[in-house]
């Protein structure tokens, strides 16, 4: 499973230095204005599930209570018009599919940067559709191996989530997108920590490749993921 993606580290994706957690701080952000713009403007993320989703987002990279409550006041103004959400699709070398996530307030200086940094890696952007159709939308929550296998897996199918997969420090649960909400506030009423919880793009198929490749195409990602206007980055590698 794959999204740049070791799931299990999401927690441990901390900003290192004053840039890094800048860029976080603004990514982050721009999330919390397109999650309201989404929910009609909703500002209530008891309302707005998608603004928990970028709130949760935004606590992981340890950003302020102030600057989330600023964030979302700017929501409420002309900002939110600004910020475009847009997904794009390209080939990474060894036929890795990419699929990018990014909001910005400037389309023309996203897609010039996506391909610049695809050219130089030696891959190439790829039309709408092209790569969409290998992954599959999924609700994914990460849950501490604090229970076995077994009890949690009755539970999810219980609340109406798809799986469990079992990984070296966590289990995976996947979920609709739609039921990801109701799974997790099962999951919590049954006190069932819950490490992280977000929608995510599962490949259907991965590609298992070379340790000298992988770490290539981890350092394109790490390339893309240096915009402010990357949200996320999903692969099938």
């Amino acid at each position: 499973m794959s999204g740049h993606s070791k799931w299990s580290k999401v927690k441990h994706q901390k900003a290192t230095t004053d840039v890094q957690k800048a860029a976080a701080f603004t990514r982050v952000s721009r999330g919390i204005l397109i999650a309201i713009k989404e929910g009609g403007g909703l500002t209530d993320p008891n309302q707005n599930f998608h603004l928990r989703l970028a709130i949760d987002k935004a606590r992981s990279v340890n950003m302020p209570k102030e600057n989330i409550e600023r964030a979302i006041d700017k929501a409420k103004g002309s900002d939110a018009d600004v910020i475009h959400q847009m997904a794009y699709e390209a080939y990474a070398p060894y036929g890795v599919a990419c699929y990018i996530e990014t909001a910005t307030d400037n389309i023309n200086r996203t897609v010039s940067y996506l391909k610049q940094v695809f050219d130089h890696a030696g891959g190439s952007m790829a039309t709408p559709g092209a790569v969409s159709y290998l992954f599959d939308r999924r609700g994914l929550i990460l849950i501490p191996k604090e229970l076995s296998y077994d009890t949690l897996l009755s539970y999810v199918l219980e609340f109406g989530g798809d799986d469990v997969i079992e990984k070296d420090d966590v289990f995976e649960v996947y979920t609709a997108p739609d039921s990801l909400s109701l799974v997790k506030t099962k999951l919590e009423e049954k006190r069932v920590h819950i490490e992280s919880f977000s929608l995510v793009m599962q490949p259907k198929v991965t590609l298992d490749l070379l340790p000298e490749k992988q770490d290539a195409i981890d350092t394109l990602i790490e390339r893309l993921e240096e915009s402010d206007d990357v949200q996320r980055v999903f692969t099938n590698a």
